[in-house]
């Protein structure tokens, strides 16, 4: 008989096992803690647990533990368990009864067994052979299903040869065992189910986030991959600050739990972008709209050059009435000149279009010349000036493709994502995506956007993102109106971000020092960009 000091402490165990079991979120771990659980509380020498398998046809071994034999299989151990699973009914669909773990999920009940070798229901021929392999005596047995809130079984709970506290005799799970055993098992069966469904939940948020990346993806193919390796590297460059041990980042440490966080305000980083007109994010060239507009002005300069051809036709054939060879000659030299000319403005602004190189005082200029003080005939037949007011506010652009405006456009995808995110219900684990998020263009010194926030107003989180977005802008390959650079050249650009206010220096120091960016290279850039690095001083002392 159990005395009732021992009860009392075995419900003691029973109610700390069940708050553990609550907590814990990793499923292997989560497992063990179960078997391992059960075996305290009943004293058992080994244990099995199972679990039913997706399709409901057979029994997975999942965990095996036997103290005696120090053996320890599945979950924690990190030893695969090589045993086939066991089938619940046999060929011809019939109920596997001969097998005691079979039998329990089957007829969802409980099974104990005082001596498996005089036990005449059950085949246990596994478990002698298992014996003379190891010399091992099986012979108590309780076999407990795992039931959901439900009531369906979704797992199996075999302990195996209790033994007296006092003598270490096995003696057969008295009923207090079993009680306790049963109990153990409805409160591990929730714990993992509940487990489950928190995995499907988030399997299902995470999935939802890949649709909204996939909307982005597929307004524009020139970021298609941007939302994919902004998080990379924003966890390569977290993990790498988390290993750090000294220094002004030594305090800083991610669980779990964290890094969960963290990685969804990554995928999230630019879920504004759904908002973002196509045309502006794809935008090429400084004249492209839904189309390039610059297939316009090379018509104009068609038609100016095909006038101006015609008026030198009409004038030679006035010549011609004249007699007069020299004149004919210098008209037709000089029409062939005015046309050279009207090639050479229209490759200028071909080349300006294009964006690629910063526009100075001169080439500005010339734009504005070419617009305001020459003419052409429109289709309506009316002179009009050579281009329209917004043409020449985009041919003007001193860098880049876009205008103000547009780059205003640009910057309010994160506005957008703030408010996006701000809108959700956060979990409290998650409550700081949309600041991780929404802070990836904000600067050190104030000047960023859309808060305007400082070093000091940032968590580590979002300035971690900061670098990462930059970076990864700098090298990536599928720009429209940029290579991807090489690391030299991205990395110089980063290091006078850093020394500008920018970035986060000490943030930086460590993606040097761990070469972080060569990881990253390593895995998403052309072999062609990955070329050596020479570091200033500045930079390479924190190395």
């Amino acid at each position: 008989m159990d005395s009732v000091e021992d009860l009392l402490r075995r419900l003691e165990q029973l109610n700390a096992i069940g708050t553990a079991l609550s907590r814990e979120r990793d499923i292997t771990r989560l497992l063990d803690n179960i078997l391992v659980a059960a075996k305290t509380i009943t004293h058992a020498d080994a244990g099995t647990l199972y679990r039913v398998t997706d399709d409901g046809q057979a029994l997975r071994f999942e965990i095996i533990r036997t103290d005696s034999l120090h053996m320890a299989m599945g979950g924690a151990s990190g030893k695969p368990i090589d045993f086939p699973d066991l089938p619940l009914r046999n060929a011809e669909g019939a109920p596997n009864d001969s097998l005691v773990a079979a039998y329990s999920v089957l007829h969802n009940q409980t099974v104990n067994i005082a001596d498996a070798y005089t036990a005449a229901n059950f085949d246990f021929s596994g478990t002698r052979r298992f014996d003379e392999r190891t010399g091992y005596r099986s012979q108590s047995f309780l076999t407990v299903p795992m039931k959901d809130h439900e009531g369906d079984v979704i797992g199996v709970l075999q302990l195996i040869n209790a033994t007296d506290p006092v003598t270490g005799l096995v003696r057969p799970f008295s009923d207090t065992d079993q009680s306790l055993a049963e109990s153990l098992a409805s409160q591990a069966a929730i714990a993992i189910t509940n487990r489950g469904l928190m995995t499907q939940l988030e399997s299902l948020f995470e999935s939802f986030i890949s649709l909204i990346n996939l909307a982005i993806d597929e307004k524009s193919h020139y970021t298609g991959g941007h939302c994919e390796r902004v998080p990379a590297l924003t966890m390569m460059l977290a993990e790498a600050v988390n290993r750090t041990t000294d220094g002004p980042l030594a305090a800083f440490h991610m669980d779990d739990r964290d890094r969960y966080e963290l990685k969804i305000a990554g995928l999230l980083h630019d879920c504004g972008k759904v908002t973002t007109p196509v045309h502006v994010v794809d935008k090429a060239t400084k004249l492209q709209t839904l189309f390039d507009r610059i297939a316009l002005i090379d018509t104009r300069y068609e038609v100016l050059k095909r006038d101006r051809e015609i008026e030198a036709l009409r004038a030679q054939l006035a010549l011609r009435e004249s007699q007069d060879p020299g004149a004919e000659a210098a008209l037709m030299a000089q029409a062939r000149a005015d046309m050279d000319a009207l090639d050479d403005e229209r490759a200028f602004l071909r080349h300006t279009n294009k964006g690629s190189e910063f526009l100075n005082d001169d080439a500005v200029q010339r734009v504005r010349t070419i617009g305001t003080q020459k003419t052409w005939r429109n289709p309506e037949g009316v002179e009009s000036e050579f281009l329209s007011a917004d043409e020449m506010e985009n041919l003007t652009i001193r860098g880049g493709t876009l205008t103000a405006a547009e780059r205003e456009v640009i910057n309010y995808h994160i506005v957008a994502t703030i408010k996006m995110l701000e809108q959700l219900p956060w979990p409290k684990h998650l409550r700081n995506v949309p600041e991780y998020a929404g802070g990836h263009h904000e600067r050190m010194d104030g000047k960023g956007y859309p808060k305007g926030l400082t070093r000091e107003q940032m968590s580590v989180q979002a300035r971690v993102m900061g670098i990462a977005d930059i970076f990864e802008a700098l090298t990536a390959k599928d720009r429209p109106y940029k290579p991807g650079m090489k690391l030299s050249q991205a990395m110089d650009i980063m290091e006078k971000f850093r020394q500008g206010g920018h970035i986060d220096p000490d943030l930086f120091d460590v993606f040097v020092r761990e070469r972080v960016y060569l990881r990253y290279a390593e895995q998403f850039l052309d072999p062609w960009q990955i070329d050596d690095v020479a570091l200033s001083a500045a930079v390479a002392s924190s190395k």
